[in-house]
């Protein structure tokens, strides 16, 4: 099993790089972190971070999009990336002997993109919207973000909408990059059979001066208050999330919500699993989630099923959310729930991608790294009292919104009354 050390440091340049050398291996993971995401972006530039992403492989200084794509397969590697509401991070993998060629390509991917294609790249998002739209099971969480989050900046969909992407124009991106993807104000994270200082000089060399511009947030509490919210569209199932305000990702409880969130709906033996799908028959799909972000986070649960079956799906989500409150997690439930985390975590960080991603997103978020036997400890001191306490403070019926999609608002008003989670307490 790999070690846990790693080695942080800031660059003469501005950047942090963090790297954790695994030698056994002939790879490495490499991922520039950019601290936009969805949050940052005022009214009319709702979705530009996600643009920016997809751009970013259109072309740069000294590559074409398609030159991009043959060196990456030349290297036999993989490159790609993603955005979420607080960061995007560009990361690639490849034969560790590969490291200046896929370093010169990713770094001028990111401080030199030529914005080609900018139109065409505009459809191509506008047809992801329009998949998500046709999507139910996925459109219900920003459906549920809108809500509990209601006009918060982390309410803003990370796609943006058709609206906004269709009327952004090319300096407005152009405006957006300079200021919040700046070279200095990135983390570099690398995890394989890398060398720090050579990557440490392969960044320097390609700009060692520091002249970011430290973006800083705003950080603000969402106004708390339980909603309703129904969305008509010609589906099948009716689709239900019920969510509330969770915590802050710098919250001491948050090995405790892991835990809460393993035993309620994230695993197979989960109680939202096993009572709902396993010995009732009434859902295909159904799960509990949490988001934590800088100051707030997103805690519920999700299930889709066939419109008259929504009554008896309902009751019993009511059930499980009063016993998660009212009633000790018992010692065999509680190991298991632990076990399965710990299991978890420690078959994900197995990959060098999932061990760049630990790094890098900690020195962004200002998280603790933890060791895996850190880690193990946390979760192990978990206690059922304490799920208990916390369960009564994200899952207070009182405090959930219910949002819906699906073909009858009619059978979702009949089945989801106005009072019927604030009654099970």
């Amino acid at each position: 099993m790999p070690t846990d050390e790693y080695r942080l440091e800031q660059l003469p340049n501005g950047q942090r790089l963090i790297t954790e050398r695994l030698d056994r291996l002939r790879s490495v993971c490499l991922g520039f972190w950019i601290p936009a995401g969805s949050r940052d972006e005022a009214a009319p530039l709702i979705g530009a971070s996600h643009f920016i992403e997809h751009l970013l492989f259109k072309g740069s200084a000294k590559y074409t999009a398609e030159e991009i794509a043959q060196v990456f397969d030349t290297l036999g590697g993989e490159l790609n990336a993603s955005t979420s509401r607080e960061y995007v991070v560009v990361y690639g993998r490849f034969l560790d002997d590969q490291l200046p060629v896929a370093m010169d390509v990713m770094t001028d991917m990111l401080v030199a993109p030529t914005f080609a294609d900018l139109d065409r790249e505009r459809e191509v998002v506008l047809e992801e919207i329009a998949m998500v739209d046709d999507s139910p099971q996925d459109l219900i969480h920003d459906v549920l973000a809108e809500v509990v989050l209601d006009g918060h900046p982390l309410a803003h969909p990370i796609l943006g909408t058709r609206e906004t992407i269709s009327d952004v124009r090319e300096e407005d991106i152009r405006t957006y990059h300079k200021e919040r993807f700046q070279y200095s104000d990135m983390v570099v994270a690398a995890a394989g059979n890398v060398d720090h200082n050579e990557l440490r000089t392969l960044l320097l060399e390609r700009h060692n001066v520091a002249d970011g511009m430290d973006p800083q947030r705003a950080l603000v509490t969402p106004r708390v208050g339980p909603q309703r919210r129904f969305l008509t569209k010609e589906t099948e199932q009716m689709h239900m999330c019920l969510g509330g305000v969770g915590m802050a990702r710098s919250d001491d409880r948050r090995f405790q919500l892991s835990v809460l969130d393993s035993l309620f709906g994230g695993s197979l033996s989960s109680r939202l699993f096993q009572e709902i799908r396993e010995k009732r028959g009434l859902v295909y799909s159904v799960y509990s989630f949490s988001g934590m972000y800088a100051e707030t986070g997103l805690t519920g649960l999700y299930f889709g099923c066939r419109p008259e079956r929504l009554g008896a799906v309902m009751d019993t989500v009511g059930h499980e959310l009063v016993r998660l409150m009212t009633e000790p997690v018992e010692d065999e439930e509680l190991r298991r729930a632990k076990e399965h985390l710990k299991g978890r975590m420690i078959l994900g960080l197995e990959s060098t991608s999932s061990r760049m991603t630990r790094l890098g997103k900690g020195v962004l978020t200002d998280t603790e790294i933890l060791s895996l036997d850190e880690l193990a400890a946390r979760i192990d001191a978990v206690t059922s009292e304490q799920l208990m306490e916390l369960a009564g403070n994200v899952y207070r019926p009182d405090a959930l919104s219910v949002v819906g999609i699906g073909a009858d608002e009619d059978q979702f008003a009949r089945a989801v009354p106005e009072d019927c989670l604030a009654g099970l307490m």
